[in-house]
């Protein structure tokens, strides 16, 4: 089955306004300086990642490469010889089935565990069971209850523990889409805090947790009411585009679809929390072919001027609905986006 869960989840309800030989080939052509500054060794230890992976000089570049989970590899491999740069993070995608070949259920398949070697993984664990009817879908309630820990949390977290390395986990993205179907706030948190609670006693002391909403200004009076609490989130993440003509809008700016959100988070959720750009990426526009370019041409000038924010995901493929194609769509995108990314902000030491 396809990573790309999106055709299964709810629409999004509108913009800011309504990733051997190949790998050393790889490495070889397309190096990168990996430190923000030329003082040298000094320099790089000052900006080695902390434990919750906070890079201190500057910010991680990754991306959900589109792929089938088999070929994970492959695909990111390719992604980054044509951006002309190693991802930091790649990001994938898991429900919480059970049985089968075990794979869409299976937190760090071996091909995440390879991709895994010299990158971050940001695994996003939604509580679904994407092939399975109305009966097996998982419920908030049921999770905070402990119903699912055997069988699947018990399961996935010592998983996460022998793997050893850091690794985001990001449980149910932007929930907030998702009330009042599955439950309410109260019982998202309540579930978040249990998986929380249960990969403690477990002693998952590898987990790095990113509570990530939509960013759409028309759920901000939920998004307290979803907050976990500092004690349960190590990072916060809000997923903007620049949809254009997806959901008939007009067409904005990277800052304009990044600048508000970031302002209400910082001002009404966490003032410290490292914050994360999960997903980003803008629409086409058939009739200017350089406007995709100029959008991603913008990338390090507005994150560099978002405090706080250490961590920047391109969404490289759709979104659910007609002209929801958000992929890079010609060569002048792929060249802009890499010219962003060969910035030194965002190339720093990793762990």
């Amino acid at each position: 089955m396809s990573d790309s869960p999106r055709g299964a989840r709810p629409l999004r309800r509108g913009p800011w306004l309504a990733a051997a030989v190949a790998g050393a080939l790889l490495v070889t052509a397309v190096a990168v300086e990996r430190s923000g500054s030329d003082d040298g060794p000094s320099a790089e230890a000052r900006c080695l990642p902390t434990k919750l992976l906070v890079p201190p000089c500057g910010a991680w570049f990754g991306a959900y490469v589109r792929h089938d989970k088999p070929d994970l590899e492959e695909k990111v491999l390719a992604y980054e010889k044509r951006l002309g740069r190693q991802l930091d993070i790649v990001y994938t995608y898991h429900d919480m089935s059970t049985g089968g070949d075990g794979e869409e259920g299976t937190l760090l398949t071996e091909q995440e565990r390879r991709v895994g070697q010299d990158r971050m993984l940001l695994l996003s664990w939604e509580s679904k069971w994407w092939g399975g009817g109305r009966e097996r879908q998982p419920r908030w309630k049921q999770i905070a209850a402990g119903k699912l820990d055997r069988s699947v949390i018990d399961v996935q977290a010592k998983r996460i523990k022998e793997y050893g390395k850091p690794v985001f986990l990001s449980f149910d993205l932007e929930m907030d889409s998702r009330i009042p179907e599955d439950g309410s706030p109260a019982d998202f948190v309540a579930a978040h805090r249990h998986i929380h609670d249960r990969f403690r006693a477990l002693g998952v002391a590898n987990a790095v947790w990113v509570w990530n909403v939509t960013g759409y200004p028309g759920h901000q009076e939920l998004f307290p009411k979803l907050y976990p609490g500092d004690d349960y989130v190590d990072w916060i993440g809000y997923n903007q585009y620049n949809y254009f003509r997806c959901h008939d809008a007009e067409w904005q700016s990277f800052e304009r679809t990044q600048r508000g959100p970031h302002d209400w988070i910082r001002k009404n959720i966490s003032d410290t929390k490292p914050l994360m750009l999960p997903e980003f990426g803008t629409a086409d526009d058939p009739e200017r072919p350089r406007a995709q370019a100029d959008w991603y041409r913008e990338v390090p000038r507005v994150v560099k001027s978002l405090e706080g924010v250490g961590a920047a995901l391109q969404w490289n493929w759709r979104d659910p609905g007609p002209g929801c194609d958000l992929s890079l769509a010609r060569d002048s995108s792929w060249k802009s986006l890499g010219d962003a990314v060969a910035d030194p902000y965002f190339n720093q030491p990793r762990p």
